[in-house]
């Protein structure tokens, strides 16, 4: 086995729907899943210290391959000890290669067969990101969990991009897995971390399932969904995750990425998803945008200027059990930092309480009803 540190395991699954309860194992320690990975781009989630995510119950985190070679360098966090160190943060790490990033400069990247150049969005410095190079420094950094280099298509792409877009993926992830079992154990490798194959195929129903089996035929320790909520309709999104899902194998980890809402965890993860990542919790939080148990929120609005209670009555947040809303909404009024933070806190508490709430649904036999009640069908 290439790596004896990572490992998943299923516990339990939901006899209604394709949920699974399972653990993740990696050289940092165990994750529960389905689990949220918050977002710390730069080695850092906006807003909130690594106590405070500890604190929260995050067991993993996701930082961006380019963004930290970026700035402020590989070589920087290699000298440090890994990206672990670095960041002081002794839990799991999963890193994206960055090519959803780099596909998003459009006019600042070009696209071949070798890889991607492009121009730092930072000081218009040129780049070359191959698949190699992106587990290369990947490996550096030390990473528990690393994604191969993949093209993601904004939608609508037409039929004939969509195809050559999972060609090329697969193309580049067939390197991808030959560099990464070369040079395990290289000198400059900061540990063995597993390395995910990333779905392609856009809306296509057929693509997906072709990317699915080129993905297992070349053979990864996690498969992600890559290429869903880039602006197609929400039940094409669902469709498209459950056509994916069922064309991967039962027993490695699946990882949908960038998704999304709350509502949106728990329809992926009756649809047999057991890992996501979004920024929308931190994003939202820092444009003054809370999410209840009653839904979105916007602290800002006028009528909370004199409301006492905490954001959400039903939450056991820090910034619940001692902030109220007037008090919220009078720090971004006021332009005080501390306004993004408390409501930082409290939606990442939220995404994280969602998933625990799906575990123990999904470990107690009822998540059925769990997901009924999301819907709003009881």
């Amino acid at each position: 086995m290439l790596t004896p540190h990572f490992k998943f395991e299923i516990l339990a699954r939901d006899p209604a729907t394709a949920a699974r309860l399972g653990r993740i194992t990696t050289p940092h320690g165990e994750i529960e899943t389905p689990a949220f990975m918050p977002v710390g781009t730069g080695g850092t989630v906006k807003g909130v210290t690594q106590d405070q995510l500890e604190q929260l119950g995050a067991q993993i985190l996701l930082a961006n391959t380019l963004h930290l070679y970026l700035r402020p360098g590989s070589d920087v966090i290699q000298q440090a000890g890994g990206l672990h160190r670095f960041m002081s943060w002794p839990h799991s790490i999963l890193t994206d290669s960055g090519g959803f990033q780099v596909m998003s400069l459009k006019s600042l990247q070009r696209v071949t067969e070798d890889g991607v150049d492009f121009r730092s969005h930072l000081d218009g410095s040129r780049h070359f990101l191959s698949p190699e190079k992106a587990v290369e420094l990947q490996m550096a950094l030390g990473a528990d969990i690393m994604m191969i280099l993949d093209e993601c298509l904004a939608y609508p792409a037409s039929p004939e991009a969509t195809r050559r877009s999972v060609e090329l993926t697969g193309r580049w992830a067939r390197r991808a897995r030959l560099f990464y079992e070369r040079s395990l154990g290289r000198e400059g490798t900061q540990g063995t971390g597993a390395l995910y194959g990333i779905v392609q195929g856009g809306v296509d129903k057929f693509l997906r399932q072709e990317s699915a089996r080129e993905m297992q035929e070349i053979g990864f320790e996690g498969y992600a969904i890559g290429g869903l909520s880039v602006g197609e309709p929400k039940p094409v999104t669902y469709e498209m995750v459950e056509i994916t899902t069922r064309a991967l194998p039962e027993t490695s980890p699946r990882y949908l990425m960038g998704v999304g809402t709350p509502s949106d965890l728990v329809e992926c993860v009756a649809r047999g998803v057991d890992q996501f990542d979004c920024v929308m919790p931190t994003r939202n939080a820092r444009n003054a945008c809370a999410f209840t148990s009653e839904g979105r929120l916007v602290v800002k609005s006028a009528p909370y200027a004199r409301d006492d209670r905490p954001l959400d009555e039903r939450c056991a947040c820090p910034t619940c059990r001692r902030y109220s809303r007037s008090y919220l909404r009078h720090l971004f009024v006021s332009g005080e930092m501390l306004g993004p933070i408390l409501t930082t806190v409290h939606n990442l508490h939220f995404y994280l309480d969602t998933m625990r709430k799906i575990r123990q649904a999904i470990g107690a036999g009822n998540f059925a009803s769990f997901l009924s009640c999301v819907r709003g069908e009881v």
